[in-house]
């Protein structure tokens, strides 16, 4: 446990101390974001520095590795598979920014090119869990406390469920300060869950392959998000971009699989989902009706702008979701 709090605090001193020199190197080098968007009125926010995400990175890797337990696990240390797919999903966003701000190219990666390189990372992971002796090819179904045994079926399910998260964390990277505070709020209950699991064991964390790495690497990411929230609340300073929103994306669907609960995303990242989805359905909607619309814009929290509420009522009530959800799921693992 203090190990676990240690890499928070370590992760968001590090975010703090980084992003005043890194908002300026990136001013220095007209790394800033271009707001194409046709609906909301951002245009003020043209300019400001994006890869904000790098904040973010340096405290999650610091503080992992730092505060890594200091009995190494072997195979069922799963510290750097973690920071593997956090940080190769960054890599990806990181180039689609580049392109953006450095190339001036608005679309960014090419399609193909981008899921390319996802798939790749998705299949990876998907693979390593599939084969690891601690997870394996079954998941855990909340509050049943039962297993599903998918077989060989896991390795494709569990592939389109990294791609889709780390998606969604994207869609939802849309106003100032939101993908960071639900993902603050749900990386703790990642790791709240990893605490219980180690209780519940009743012998310590040794009864149970990486815990206490899953819940290190969980308030890391947690204190990276808060530390980075001090320049990207309202009006926002820098913004994470892609580098960022995939970055967290890939953390949060990793601890998601190595804990074999990946059920419970649809809980503890229920707003970026619901981003998914309401893009989904808005696209099929108007193509179904022929040029009728769901939402006033897709992704959701784009169409309660268009209704009137603030940046900061919006995120207020995706952190109010999320932290209501995040409990549920806690409380699942108790079931």
């Amino acid at each position: 446990m203090y190990r676990m709090m240690g890499a928070m605090l370590v992760s968001l001193g590090i975010a703090l101390a980084v992003g005043p020199k890194l908002i300026a190197w990136l001013r220095k080098l007209h790394f800033g974001q271009t707001i194409y968007e046709l609906g909301p009125a951002h245009q003020k926010k043209q300019g400001t520095p994006v890869m904000g995400g790098l904040m973010m990175a340096a405290g999650i890797l610091a503080a992992s590795l730092l505060f890594h337990p200091a009995q190494w696990e072997g195979r069922e240390d799963f510290i750097f598979p973690l920071l593997a797919v956090s940080l190769l999903s960054m890599g990806v966003g990181f180039a689609d920014d580049y392109i953006k701000a450095v190339k001036k190219r608005h679309e960014g990666l090419k399609p193909l090119q981008k899921i390319a390189g996802q798939v790749i990372i998705a299949a990876g992971f998907s693979v390593y869990c599939y084969f690891h002796p601690a997870v394996g090819s079954k998941v855990l179904v909340p509050f049943l406390n039962t297993e599903w045994d998918l077989g060989i079926w896991y390795l494709p399910l569990m592939t389109l469920t990294v791609i889709f998260i780390v998606n969604s964390s994207n869609l939802q990277d849309g106003l100032d300060g939101l993908l960071s505070t639900v993902t603050a709020v749900g990386s703790s209950a990642w790791a709240v869950i990893c605490v219980v699991l180690i209780a519940l064991a009743g012998t310590g964390a040794a009864a149970v392959p990486g815990l206490n790495t899953i819940g290190v690497f969980a308030l890391a990411v947690t204190g990276a998000c808060i530390g980075f929230l001090r320049y990207n609340r309202y009006p926002a300073r820098i913004f994470m971009g892609d580098t960022g929103s995939m970055l967290l994306g890939g953390g949060m669907v990793a601890i998601a699989l190595l804990l074999r609960r990946p059920f419970l995303l649809l809980l503890i990242c229920f707003t970026p989902v619901m981003s998914s989805v309401s893009v989904i359905l808005q696209r099929y909607y108007y193509k179904l009706t022929h040029g009728k619309r769901i939402f006033l814009m897709s992704p959701i929290h784009h169409h309660f702008e268009k209704k009137g509420y603030s940046e900061t009522q919006i995120v207020s009530m995706y952190m109010g979701v999320t932290l209501v959800l995040s409990i549920i799921a806690v409380l699942s693992i108790l079931a």
